[in-house]
């Protein structure tokens, strides 16, 4: 369809005032339409409206991805809907650990896919390496509370990170060592969320 005819059926079927130019800035990823205009989208376009986006990363793309009003989604994790869209609109969780583990589920979310929806990419990092150059057993808990992982495969992970960083420092900090003696370090901590999902697998 031509972004006339979008436009015109998104104005005639939704009664949205959309112009073909909309319609372009939205195909060149310049403008990204509401979840009204993703789903009005979708019924012009007869497809699911998950087929108009190339890859979920927000809260809100995978909940309409997915055709849950933000509501619906709000009363299965247990929050009050104004609650839950000023978490959607702002990019970051505020959720407990029974909400995210209930959120995760509602919107079939592995912990990878969740963490960036969530927007608490940045915060497991801090977590990760604080864990990695101190006592790995103190980030267990707080660790669990971004994502819903068992302790059992947490534990574990944590102590290989913690192992492997000392590891990297204690060979640099040993006598014929050279004289970039964190730098080793410095690169694994840099890397640390990756790290970290090849130890849980994932």
């Amino acid at each position: 369809m031509a972004p006339g005819h979008v436009a015109y059926g998104l104005r005639a079927q939704y009664g949205l005032a959309t112009t073909p130019d909309i319609v372009v800035a939205w195909e060149r990823g310049r403008l990204a339409p509401t979840a009204q205009e993703l789903t009005a989208l979708a019924g012009v376009l007869w497809c699911a409206p998950g087929d108009l986006i190339a890859a979920a990363t927000t809260l809100r793309e995978h909940r309409v991805a997915r055709g849950i009003g933000a509501d619906d989604l709000a009363r299965r994790v247990g929050l009050d809907a104004a609650g839950y869209l000023r978490m959607e609109e702002s990019g970051r969780w505020r959720g407990n650990e029974r909400q995210t583990a209930a959120l995760a589920e509602a919107l079939g979310l592995g912990p990878r896919a969740l963490l960036q929806a969530t927007g608490r990419d940045e915060e497991l990092a801090g977590l990760l390496r604080d864990a990695a150059t101190t006592r790995w057993q103190a980030y267990v808990r707080p660790v669990v509370k971004l994502l819903p992982l068992p302790k059992r495969t947490l534990e574990p992970a944590l102590q290989r990170l913690h192992a492997d960083y000392h590891a990297r420092m204690a060979a640099t900090s040993s006598w014929g060592a050279s004289g970039a003696s964190g730098d080793s370090g410095r690169e694994y901590l840099d890397g640390i969320v990756q790290h970290f999902w090849d130890a849980v697998g994932s």
